[in-house]
C-alpha cells in the first residue's frame, strides 16, 4: 500500500538518509551517500524493490511518532489489543559505515512482532546472495554489501528475509544494518545503548549552537535547520536540496526529477538561514563546497553539482520502477545540470557577497573566480536561457535572469566599493545600469501591471517576486506593488502561490503541478517588505500547518488533493519557513526584512 509523502519522516547520519513510514516500513535508502543506489526503493516503486519492515504482526490499532526532543531520533509508539511497542530509528552520525539502528521497546503488554528485510541494490534491480552469519545476516550484491546485527532469527523466503518475535514490557529487541564495500571486512558490531546515547548528544549539542531570532516561530525554525543538517554531505559541506528522487510534482504524470544534488540557486538564501541562526561553520562549509564547485571555466557553471561537486550528473530512465502513485518515469541523474541558466551567476555573486558581510572565511582564488564569471556574464548577460525553473521547452529571454544578471554586476561593483577589491568598476556599472532600464522596459507588461515570465509575455511568474527581495526595486515601487498584486489574483490557489500557470506549454512538459511552497514564503516576504505584516503572517501560519507531523515540508502542495507532493523533505522549502520566520519576527519589531 502506498503511503502518502508526508506519512514518511527522515532519519540522516549527514553523508545520506533514510525515509521511514508511519507504519514502521523503511522504504528509502541510499548507501553510501545521498546519490547512491538505493538498497530500499519501495518509495517509488513495491515491496520487491526493497524496504525493511518492523512492526506489529496483528492489527494495529493506534500510532504515535515524534523526534526525540532535538535531534533526529524517530519514535513511533505502535498499539496493538496486546499491548504497545515503541520503535526507535536513527543513523549515528560521522560513521566511516553508514548505519541505520532500528531499536524495538516494550512499553505495554506483550506485542507480536514482524521484521521483513528485502534487500535490492541500484533501485531494485540486484537481488544479492544473503546468508546467515553468528551476527545475524550478510547481503552482498557486486560492490555492496550489507550486514544485519540482530538477536532475532531470520529464515529466507521467496528472495526475502523474514523474523517474527514478541517483546514484552520493559525488553529491548536492537537492529543494526550497515553497509560497506564487499571486498572489505565487515564493520564492527556496534553497542546500540552507547550509539543512541552519543546520537542524542550529539544532535543535542548542535541545537545548543541555535541562535533564538526566529520569535514565536523559533520551534519550527529549529526543525528545519536540523533538516538542512540532515541533508548536509558532511565530507564536502554540500546540501542536497531533497533526499530523494522522482516523487511526483503531478500525482501520476511525468513531472518527476532527482533532487539528490546541490543548486548554486540555495546558496544565498541557505546561507542567510545559517548565518543568522548561528551556524557559522555549517555556512562556512557551505561557501568552500561552492567556491570548489564553481572554479573551472565560467562557461561551464553548472545550476547544480552531486554533493562532492561532481559535474556529471547524467539523466536515466529506472523503467523497471513503476513510480510513486504510478508517477513514471523514474529519473536518476539530471539533464538540467547541463543548461544555461542565466540567474546562476547573479545567484553566486549575491551568496559570496553575503558572505562577506558576515565575515565568512573565503578562499583567496574566490576573487578570480568572480571576475571569471563576470567576464563571462558581461559577454552573454543578454543572451536568452533556460530560466529559474530549468524548462524543458524553448530558450527566452527570462525576465528573472536578467534580474539575477543586474545582481551580479551589482554585487561585483559592491565588491570593489566595499572592500577594495581590484575589478573593472566602470564598466560593471555601465552594464549593471543597461540591465536595469532592459528589465523595467521589457520585463515590464504594461497592459498586465506587472512584471511578467520573460520579455513581449503575458504570462505572470512567481519567480520576479524576487524583484524587491534582491534590492532590483524597493517593495513600495509602484510596480513591484501591482505585479505583487497580480501574482495574488491570479496565481495564489487557496492561499498558496503557483510558479507560473503552463497553458502556454512553456515548460515543455505535460501536465500541471501543485503550489510552490518556496515562492509562497517569497510571496509572504513580499508582503512583509511592503508593510502587509498582518497578512504575510496569516500566509506564514498557513504554510507551516501544511508541514506533517514531524515537521518535515516538501515542494509542493496539491490544493485539490490537499496533500503534500514533490520530494520529500525539500531543503529549499525549510530554507524558506526559516528566512520567511526571521523577516517576520524583525518586521513584528518595526525593523526592515532581510532576505
Amino acid at each position: 500500500m502506498t503511503q502518502l509523502i508526508e506519512d514518511y519522516a527522515l532519519i540522516g547520519d549527514t553523508q545520506t538518509a533514510a525515509l521511514v513510514g508511519r507504519d514502521g516500513s523503511l522504504d528509502w535508502l541510499c548507501l553510501p551517500r545521498f546519490d547512491s543506489g538505493s538498497c530500499f526503493a519501495k518509495l517509488v516503486g513495491e515491496d520487491d524493490h526493497g524496504r525493511w519492515l518492523i512492526a506489529p504482526a496483528g492489527e494495529v490499532i493506534a500510532t504515535s511518532r515524534r523526534y526525540r526532543d532535538r535531534t533526529m531520533v524517530l519514535e513511533t509508539d505502535l498499539t496493538t489489543a496486546e499491548g504497545t511497542v515503541r520503535l526507535t530509528d536513527f543513523m549515528p552520525p560521522r560513521h566511516h559505515h553508514p548505519r541505520v539502528v532500528r531499536l524495538v521497546t516494550g512499553i505495554e503488554g506483550h506485542v507480536r512482532m514482524r521484521s521483513e528485510l528485502i534487500i535490492r541494490f541500484e533501485y531494485g534491480q540486484d537481488i544479492p546472495w544473503v546468508r546467515g552469519t553468528q551476527r545475524g545476516l550478510h547481503a552482498v550484491a557486486g560492490p555492496n554489501a550489507l550486514s544485519l546485527d540482530s538477536p532475532v532469527g531470520f529464515h529466507g523466503r521467496k528472495m526475502r528475509s523474514e523474523a517474527t518475535f514478541t517483546v514484552n514490557a520493559g525488553e529491548e529487541v536492537p537492529m543494526v544494518l550497515a553497509w560497506h564495500l564487499s571486498h572489505e571486512e565487515e564493520p564492527f558490531v556496534l553497542d546500540v545503548e552507547r550509539a543512541l546515547s552519543e546520537t542524542v548528544a550529539w544532535w543535542e549539542q548542535w541545537c545548543d549552537g541555535v541562535d533564538e531570532v526566529h520569535g514565536d516561530w523559533q520551534h519550527y525554525v529549529l526543525r528545519s535547520l536540523m533538516t538542512l543538517k540532515a541533508l548536509t554531505y558532511a565530507p564536502t559541506g554540500g546540501i542536497v536540496a531533497a533526499p530523494t528522487t522522482s516523487l511526483p510534482e503531478d500525482i501520476g504524470g511525468v513531472r518527476n526529477w532527482d533532487y539528490r544534488y546541490c543548486w548554486v540557486r540555495d546558496a544565498t538564501l541557505t546561507l542567510d538561514a545559517l548565518i543568522e541562526a548561528g551556524c557559522r561553520e555549517e555556512a562556512e562549509a557551505w561557501m568552500l563546497w561552492l567556491g570548489r564547485a564553481a572554479a573551472g571555466a565560467p562557461s561551464q557553471l553548472q545550476i547544480m553539482y552531486g554533493p562532492a561537486g561532481e559535474r556529471r550528473l547524467t539523466e536515466f530512465e529506472v523503467d523497471w520502477l513503476p513510480g510513486y502513485e504510478g508517477s513514471r518515469p523514474v529519473r536518476v541523474g539530471n539533464a538540467a545540470s547541463g543548461q544555461f541558466q542565466l540567474d546562476v551567476y547573479g545567484e553566486l555573486m549575491d551568496a559570496v557577497d553575503r558572505a562577506r558581510r558576515h565575515d565568512i572565511k573565503l578562499h583567496e582564488v574566490i576573487w578570480q573566480v568572480q571576475r571569471a564569471l563576470m567576464d563571462f556574464v558581461e559577454q552573454h548577460w543578454s543572451d536568452p536561457d533556460d530560466g529559474i525553473w530549468e524548462v524543458r521547452g524553448p530558450r527566452q529571454h527570462f525576465t528573472h535572469s536578467r534580474v539575477m544578471a543586474w545582481v551580479a554586476f551589482d554585487r561585483a561593483v559592491g565588491a570593489v566599493e566595499r572592500y577594495d577589491l581590484d575589478g573593472p568598476v566602470e564598466t560593471w556599472r555601465a552594464a549593471r545600469d543597461a540591465v536595469h532600464a532592459e528589465v523595467c522596459a521589457q520585463g515590464w507588461n504594461d497592459q498586465r501591471q506587472a512584471f511578467t515570465q520573460y520579455y513581449g509575455s503575458d504570462s505572470l511568474d512567481a519567480s520576479v517576486l524576487m524583484i524587491p527581495l534582491v534590492g532590483f526595486l524597493p517593495a513600495n515601487d509602484p510596480r513591484v506593488v501591482s505585479t505583487v498584486e497580480a501574482i495574488e489574483r491570479e496565481l495564489m490557489v487557496d492561499g498558496f502561490v503557483l510558479r507560473y500557470q503552463n497553458s502556454s506549454g512553456v515548460d515543455g512538459l505535460s501536465g500541471s503541478e501543485g503550489a510552490f511552497l518556496p515562492c509562497t514564503f517569497w510571496m509572504a516576504d513580499c508582503l512583509a517588505a511592503m508593510g502587509r505584516v498582518d497578512q504575510a503572517k496569516e500566509i506564514f501560519n498557513r504554510l507551516v500547518g501544511l508541514a506533517n507531523d514531524v515537521g518535515l515540508m516538501s515542494e509542493e502542495y496539491d490544493p485539490v488533493r490537499k496533500r503534500l507532493i514533490g520530494n520529500f523533505p525539500q531543503a529549499f522549502t525549510h530554507v524558506g519557513l526559516i528566512n520567511t520566520a526571521r523577516n517576520l519576527a524583525a518586521a513584528s519589531k518595526a525593523s526592515p526584512p532581510v532576505r
